[in-house]
């Protein structure tokens, strides 16, 4: 009887160790955890964004980095990468191109961790209680905006405001309400942001 237990528990103990060593295998298989990303896919990475660059199967080479102010990145075997302008799907693209000299096949991952750039900006300026840069999410709106500065102030022509947007080098203003969406609840004045905009309250002419 004793025999028949040491036997069983020399059979769990093997069973364990088998199920270890699967575990391990696939976690040394799989791709590196990717943290999640803050931003959309189509933004635009700019000066002082943080990014984390995962290559698969090299841990060796995944790496978080600054975006330089000269608009560059540096990682292992890939120096003085221009990374500004450009989305973090196609900054990953380019690096793939100078990592297969090195690597085979090579996977790249590229995660804004931390957008710090102006590019990841709403300015909104004038007649508001707390003029400042509002950091852009996705999904964000005029309203989000506006409440993060701490409202209008008693001086602002909130329907007077407008959002300057640059699309392809060209400037195009939006008017907004901002007192019939404020004090009226006309949701169609809550336009929807994208980085880089500035939303200009100006101030009422007595």
């Amino acid at each position: 009887m004793e025999m028949d237990q040491k036997i069983m528990n020399n059979r769990s103990r093997s069973a364990a160790l088998g199920m270890l060593w699967v575990l391990s295998v696939a976690q040394a298989a799989a791709p590196p955890a990717a943290a999640p990303s803050t931003v959309s896919s189509d933004y635009v990475i700019g000066p002082g964004d943080s990014l984390q660059i995962f290559v698969w199967r090299s841990p060796e080479l995944t790496a978080t980095v600054p975006v330089r102010p000269d608009g560059k990145i540096s990682t292992p075997l890939v120096e003085d990468m221009p990374a500004v302008g450009k989305t973090p799907s196609q900054l990953a693209r380019d690096i793939e191109k100078v990592l297969a000299v090195y690597v085979k096949q090579p996977q790249v991952n590229v995660i804004v961790t931390v957008p710090a750039s102006v590019f990841s900006q709403i300015r909104v300026i004038g007649q508001v209680m707390h003029a400042a840069p509002v950091a852009y999410r996705e999904g964000m709106t005029v309203m989000d905006c506006v409440l993060a500065v701490g409202g209008l102030t008693n001086f602002a022509a909130g329907n007077r405001a407008r959002l300057v947007r640059t699309i392809d080098g060209k400037q195009y203003e939006l008017p907004v309400k901002l007192d019939a969406l404020l004090n009226h609840g006309d949701m169609s004045q809550n336009l929807p942001v994208r980085p880089g905009d500035v939303l200009v309250v100006p101030e009422s002419r007595f």
